[in-house]
């Protein structure tokens, strides 16, 4: 789903906004291979313009995969036109990060050269992959306007 802008995140007064937070994974729908694992993730380099402290991030496990599960997917909370609700809020947060000692990091942690584990898991049929999960953290001297596009790249091995 894009939502294109029909619900830009607003500049606050003062502290932050958030974006709704949006999962990514793949959908492995068939194809020739005997098995698919190692899956890895990393975005291009960006440099929006979202003032102090505020960053496009990534949700990060303290140990593991960094991928979130279906079984553990949590739909995004928030007000919209407002501001989504921060994956690390005790409440409303994204339970399956929410307690973590880092729930999140900025995307440009990770690069084409240092690629974030998403799923060790093998897969030998049909099926979706453990998700990334991303949010917009915009902070009140942000610079309005459309930011350029990011590109979100996954790897993994196959036999």
């Amino acid at each position: 789903y894009n939502p294109g802008t029909s619900n830009p995140i607003p500049i606050p007064s003062s502290g932050f906004n958030y974006s709704y937070w949006k999962s990514h994974c793949l959908n492995i729908a068939g194809g020739t291979f005997t098995k698919v694992s190692n899956i890895r993730w990393y975005p291009s380099s960006y440099s929006w313009t979202l003032g102090t402290n505020g960053e496009v991030r990534v949700c990060q496990r303290d140990s593991g995969d960094h991928g979130c599960p279906d079984a553990s997917y949590d739909q995004a909370t928030g007000t919209a036109g407002t501001s989504g609700d921060a994956i690390e809020d005790g409440t409303s947060g994204h339970s399956y990060y929410n307690g973590q000692t880092t729930p999140t990091t900025n995307i440009n942690t990770y690069s084409e050269t240092n690629k974030m584990q998403v799923d060790s898991g093998e897969y030998t049929s049909a099926g979706r992959t453990k998700h990334i999960v991303t949010q917009v953290k915009v902070a009140s001297d942000a610079t309005q306007g459309e930011q350029a596009d990011i590109t979100y790249t996954f790897v993994w091995d196959e036999i």
